[in-house]
């Protein structure tokens, strides 16, 4: 089992890393403060893992809830209805709550620990590549308006994050592409190395080779925690994750949210960046096309939807909570693949040539 600290003082917490975690109870257990556990699930998943994680919890008193399939479903209306379930069970203070799921779950069920009386115990079991690699890393908990993704939300950490890579085997082909958008983003912004690994070896990746898929596991959760443990709440550096995310949750807002994954759309906002980066003279083009080609041989899409129209982008940007009193704000290269900045002062002429490009993204 690979280990991975995420040092955040008296919330520092582990991330677990291997093969055949469901199937022992301990992991969990060390992490149960009284007696009662609250496991928010979706029906898809809980077919697959929920028998065999609650097969060694038989002594506590054990609930379950399962969202629907799909990002419409984090919403307040969701939250509201889990709140109730735990509330008409009889759950208390001393409740934890463990979210077995991808992104959708886990943010939802992290927002609702953070709510329920105030705060209860946490516990984060992603079973996709996405929300191994990022969503379930760092406490950034949220559901979405529908003016806006993740609009509605807060920081809190959970107490371990338990990732057993045999879920990995059970992902549909785009659902693992969609988690390969995370990794490659990690790369572009923090570690030219990593983002050659993942470059290197994408046919790997894409076949789940279980040694290579350990390695981006472990690698990517090594760069989300040393820039949340010095930005936990993103004041700072921590805003380098959103790379991508800008033009990413643009896309996510027009379409609908659940029409596209959420790392469909991330993979494209990677491309948007790299693009409009170029345009700045912050990369080379060829560096451009580099990401353009990783994201590409992911399996992901490189242009966004033709129906979105530059002014459409700008609205749903200028909503985004990323925006300031000074305007937009993009993550973009500085100087090099590895090497990423918040700017703010984007020339529009720029920004315009990068959301009217289309598939000529990169060229």
């Amino acid at each position: 089992m690979e280990k991975v600290l995420l040092d955040l003082g008296e919330q520092s917490y582990q991330i677990k890393i291997g093969s055949g975690l469901l199937a022992n109870p301990k992991l969990v257990m060390e992490h149960i403060q009284g007696e009662q556990i609250f496991i928010v699930s979706n029906q898809t998943v809980a077919e697959l893992y929920l028998d065999k994680v609650s097969e060694g919890l038989k002594h506590y008193q054990v609930d379950v809830y399962c969202i629907p399939d799909g990002e419409q479903y984090k919403t307040l209306a969701t939250v509201e209805s889990i709140i109730g379930e735990l509330l008409r069970l009889g759950h208390k203070r001393s409740t934890t709550i463990l979210a077995l799921g991808g992104g959708v779950v886990g943010d939802t069920a992290g927002f609702v620990a953070a709510s329920y009386q105030r705060g209860v115990g946490f516990v984060q079991i992603p079973t996709t590549l996405l929300s191994q690699v990022d969503s379930s890393v760092g406490g950034k908990t949220a559901v979405n308006h529908s003016l806006g993704k993740n609009m509605i939300g807060s920081f809190y950490q959970p107490k371990v994050v338990l990732i057993d890579t045999d879920t990995l085997a059970s992902l549909p082909a785009l659902e693992l592409s969609a988690g390969l958008a995370e990794v490659i983003k990690h790369g572009i912004l923090a570690d030219c190395a990593y983002f050659n690994f993942v470059e290197a070896n994408i046919d790997g990746l894409r076949s789940i080779d279980r040694d290579l898929m350990t390695q981006v596991i472990r690698g990517s959760c090594q760069i989300k925690a040393s820039i949340v443990a010095e930005d936990e709440r993103e004041s700072g550096r921590r805003a380098l994750l959103n790379l991508g995310h800008t033009f990413g949750h643009a896309i996510e807002a027009a379409l609908g949210y659940g029409e596209w994954l959420h790392g469909e759309a991330v993979g494209v906002g990677l491309v948007m960046a790299a693009d409009l980066s170029a345009r700045m003279g912050r990369c080379t083009n060829a560096e451009a096309r580099r990401i353009k080609g990783v994201v590409d041989a992911a399996g992901l899409p490189t242009a966004p939807p033709k129906l979105l129209s530059s002014k459409d982008f700008l609205s749903l940007m200028s909503k985004d909570k990323k925006a300031t009193d000074k305007g937009l704000r993009f993550v973009l290269l500085a100087g090099k693949i590895g090497s990423t900045e918040v700017v703010e002062d984007v020339p529009i002429s720029a920004l315009q040539e990068t959301l009217n490009a289309g598939d000529r993204l990169c060229e």
